[in-house]
């Protein structure tokens, strides 16, 4: 199963973290692991080149496990308060769209969000 939990802060969303695959056909051949794949790489391309924002990135392989965020979506650290709406509508974008493939795959996709308001 990959689980997806999304960091939120104040109601702003500003990253999340993917772990696990989803098992619902071998490597190769499973279409939900690369929905999430292409979906993943969407969010960050879109937000480092298409808005050239910072995004971190971290990708674990051995843990199947990857860790994205965008401080430049939150109020403390947006530069600009436009971009900083549009780069938190672009992860809130994708949980929403996870969230409508976890109601059809909920054996191998979880989603959730973690509000965070201590500690990036």
């Amino acid at each position: 199963m990959t689980r997806i939990t999304f960091y939120r802060r104040g109601g702003y969303f500003y990253g999340f973290q993917e772990i696990g695959h989803t098992g619902l056909a071998d490597a190769g051949d499973d279409v939900l692991c690369a929905a999430i794949s292409s979906m993943t790489m969407l969010v960050v391309n879109m937000i480092e080149v298409s808005f050239e924002t910072d995004v971190q990135y971290l990708i674990d392989d051995e843990k199947a496990k990857i860790t994205v965020t965008a401080l430049g979506a939150l109020p403390d650290y947006a530069e600009d308060e436009k971009m900083q709406y549009a780069v938190s509508g672009v992860f809130k974008g994708y949980y929403n769209q996870l969230v409508d493939l976890a109601e059809d795959y909920y054996e191998n996709l979880s989603v959730e969000v973690k509000d965070d308001e201590d500690v990036v």
